[in-house]
């Protein structure tokens, strides 16, 4: 994990009407893709759908790619990373990720 600091300015579209500096926690894991290569992904959000939590994870040096959303369980006190491999419960994470963007926009 690593920390960073910015500022936001008077115009910087965050939503924020006022200058302040804050801290974020960058949440970082390496995983393996479908050709074996390590690749260092960013947590950016965590979302419910029902009962579960899911993650959405961004390449950490291609931001522009294609994100991953990956549900998230708890397993002997640690978070582990599944697939969703069920499209009824895909269908219903594609939903509420959708309706998460429509939000922020």
């Amino acid at each position: 994990m690593s920390d960073h600091k910015h500022e936001h300015g008077d115009a910087c579209g965050c939503g924020h009407d006022h200058e302040h500096d804050h801290e974020h926690e960058e949440f970082v894991l390496t995983l393996t893709d479908e050709h074996g290569k390590e690749v260092e992904m960013v947590l950016v959000e965590t979302f419910d759908v029902g009962e579960n939590l899911y993650a959405l994870l961004l390449e950490r040096n291609n931001p522009g790619a294609d994100g991953i959303i990956l549900r998230m369980e708890e397993e002997n006190e640690e978070m582990v990373l599944y697939n969703i491999e069920d499209e009824d419960e895909w269908n219903a994470v594609e939903a509420a990720y959708n309706e998460l963007v429509a939000a922020y926009e």
